[in-house]
């Protein structure tokens, strides 16, 4: 028995433990998750302003393209024009010779006209006695005078194809003095694109080097906390083993030890050959699982509980068992239907549920700082070792396991280690 209270302190002791750490390990669960919501919202910022500052950058060169486009059809225009000028010119050489070589022969015929002087007609008439020379010498003169008259028309239409020329070449070179000064503005303005371009490109680069170097410590900070969280986990889950060998220990050193008691004390019976004391025939009082839960800590749940299952109690706590008065209950029974369903008295954590020698199918809850409930004697367990489970939240059907006659629920409170009353904790009944 020494050993069993030995073992049920022990676990009371490090629950307190346990909760504590369980809390500080919460507490730093969630600030792990705080920080990693805090570097998603950031990394979406980060790529944010990147998107932004690639359209500046998308935008700076879509411009920069299309006055590259504008640059090099004006350049394509400046040379056809400066190839205009040039024929043009080639041409005005070639009017400006012919123009010399008809001044020239002009003034051969002008020079012979003088000679000759005013005699021409009159004097070949006069000095001319043979009539057919007389014709040959007109005819003469007329082709000589068309001659000049053609050359002179000649002339005047070089004048005028040279006058056009020039006038083109003038609006040729003006055209071409606003296309080289378009030009030069587009060049101008292009290389004040390309240096934006440059600014912006800059600034990206600086930008992303910096949000790599950012991104890279982040994505170090969140790998670190990944390996704290798993250290966490490891951490909850050995505590969670140990907690429930710890228990699973005291509560088989506890039922070893009252198998030992009833063992002695039936010898001592025989031995003395005692009369036994009746068993009472009187019904117990009634008791109810209905009713509103306490959703409160259990420490402040005293007289505030309902029972787990509706019926009779046919042992109380602190009453002898059978005819030994030297052992006693720590709990109590409770007479019911079997397949009635067992409910929780109060919110908490199944940390034992399986089969056990003396109380047959067993639940234990666990309900935080050293406070547990049992439920003994079920015929079936509608939960698990390590589920959570609500006050009133149905987790067991009463039964006659473990070697009772008729079926009943077991059902006692451990408060740090030590068996508490149930009456003082569930609601007065009739």
């Amino acid at each position: 028995m020494l050993r069993v209270l030995i073992a049920l302190a022990l676990t009371c002791l490090l629950q307190p433990a346990f909760a504590d750490e369980r809390a500080q390990t919460q507490q730093q669960l969630d600030a792990t998750r705080q920080d990693i919501a805090e570097l998603k919202k950031l990394l979406g910022k980060l790529q944010e302003e990147k998107t932004g500052v690639q359209k500046d950058l998308k935008g700076t060169e879509t411009e920069m393209g299309k006055l590259e486009k504008q640059v090099d059809a004006l350049q394509k225009e400046l040379q056809k024009s400066e190839s205009e000028l040039q024929r043009l010119d080639a041409e005005k050489k070639k009017l400006q010779s012919a123009r010399i070589e008809q001044q020239r022969l002009i003034a051969i015929q002008a020079r012979a006209a003088y000679q000759n002087g005013r005699q021409e007609y009159l004097k070949l008439l006069l000095n001319q006695q043979n009539p057919e020379k007389f014709a040959r010498t007109l005819t003469y003169y007329d082709y000589l005078s068309q001659a000049r008259l053609e050359q002179l028309k000649n002339f005047n239409e070089t004048l005028r194809q040279l006058a056009n020329v020039e006038k083109d070449i003038a609006m040729q070179q003006a055209q071409l003095l606003v296309q080289k000064s378009s030009l030069d503005s587009q060049r101008d303005e292009l290389d004040k694109v390309r240096k934006e371009r440059q600014q912006v490109l800059a600034k990206l680069n600086n930008d992303v080097k910096a949000r790599d170097q950012k991104l890279a410590a982040r994505e170090q900070d969140q790998a670190d906390l990944s390996k704290v969280l798993k250290t966490i986990e490891e951490t909850l889950a050995r505590q969670a083993r140990e907690a429930e060998e710890a228990r699973q220990k005291a509560l088989i050193a506890q039922q070893e030890a009252e198998k030992k008691r009833l063992r002695e004390a039936q010898a001592q019976a025989d031995a003395t050959d005692a009369p036994r004391k009746p068993v009472r025939t009187t019904p117990g009082a009634l008791v109810s699982s209905s009713g509103e839960t306490f959703g409160g800590p259990f420490a402040s749940s005293r007289g505030k509980l309902p029972w787990p299952v509706d019926g009779r109690l046919l042992a109380r706590f602190g009453e002898s068992r059978g005819d030994d008065a030297r052992t006693k209950w720590d709990g109590v029974m409770i007479s019911a239907s079997a397949g009635s369903q067992v409910h929780a008295v109060h919110g908490g954590r199944v940390v034992f549920a399986d089969w056990l020698r003396g109380a047959g199918l067993l639940v234990i809850l666990d309900h935080g700082n050293g406070f547990l409930s049992l439920y003994g004697h079920n015929q079936t367990l509608l939960k698990a070792a390590g589920d959570v489970v609500k006050a009133g939240e149905s987790i067991s059907t009463v039964g006659n396991s473990g070697g009772q006659d008729t079926p009943a629920l077991y059902f006692a409170i451990r408060q740090q280690g030590h068996p508490s009353d149930p009456a003082q904790w569930c609601r007065a009944q009739g």
